[in-house]
């Protein structure tokens, strides 16, 4: 049992697929809260017998507001730890543990998976896929200052003082470049961890165009103008 592991995964219109992702959670035996951002296909319902935390938003407020609203939760539950794992079954459980271990010998408040650290995961990424990241890691660069190997993964972990520390304000995608301007903003230690991710053709449909890396900075440049 890990009592301190809580793991959010933000959900919107995974009917498909979120059953089978949160059955290799639930067997691991992480606490487990799923966030429901709004989802039009029943993607609650078929919860109805699972044991996790299910909370909704009544609209589509953007996967950002959904971690938010996941770790706000975690944190009230006793959380020591905290993950965040997407529900289209890309992320591997076994990678969990690796992910967690430098948070549980306090080397690091904050751990952000990458793609790009091994072989192995480089050659999983397509090759258009790898263009898309290849841009948002400048992005990255230069809304925050801070260089990644990796800047859109959605697979991370962070202690719940960490969690405290950080507030994301940017409901959709763009909260993936504000989450490393906030670890900086608040001085948390981070650390990069290999990742491996399962490319299937359900998650590739859901993926980001190359253009909104672009659109990302963009919005986050127009906010610090006009904040």
């Amino acid at each position: 049992m890990n009592p301190r592991v809580f793991v959010i995964v933000p959900a919107f219109n995974e009917r498909e697929v979120i059953l089978s992702t949160l059955q290799s959670l639930l067997r691991a035996q992480y606490n487990v809260v799923v966030i429901d951002d709004g989802s039009t296909d029943g993607t609650s319902a078929l919860m109805t017998n699972c044991p996790v935390y299910l909370l909704r938003h009544a609209i589509n407020l953007g996967q950002g507001a959904a971690l938010q609203t996941g770790m706000s939760f975690a944190v009230q539950e006793g959380a020591e730890i905290i993950v965040h794992f997407d529900a289209d079954g890309q992320h591997r459980i076994e990678d969990i543990e690796s992910l967690i271990e430098p948070l549980r010998k306090g080397e690091a408040d904050v751990v952000l998976g990458s793609r790009f650290l091994r072989q192995v995961d480089r050659s999983a990424v397509p090759p258009h896929k790898r263009l898309v990241l290849r841009v948002a890691v400048v992005v990255n660069w230069l809304a925050t200052g801070v260089w990644l190997t990796d800047a859109h993964n959605g697979f991370r972990a962070l202690t719940a003082d960490a969690a405290k520390r950080i507030r994301l304000r940017e409901a959709g995608f763009a909260h993936a470049t504000e989450i490393i301007s906030e670890i900086r903003r608040a001085g948390l230690r981070y650390v990069e961890k290999p990742t491996s991710i399962r490319y299937t053709d359900y998650s590739k449909g859901k993926g980001q165009p190359i253009w909104n890396a672009v659109n990302i900075l963009i919005d986050l440049l127009l906010r610090r103008v006009f904040k």
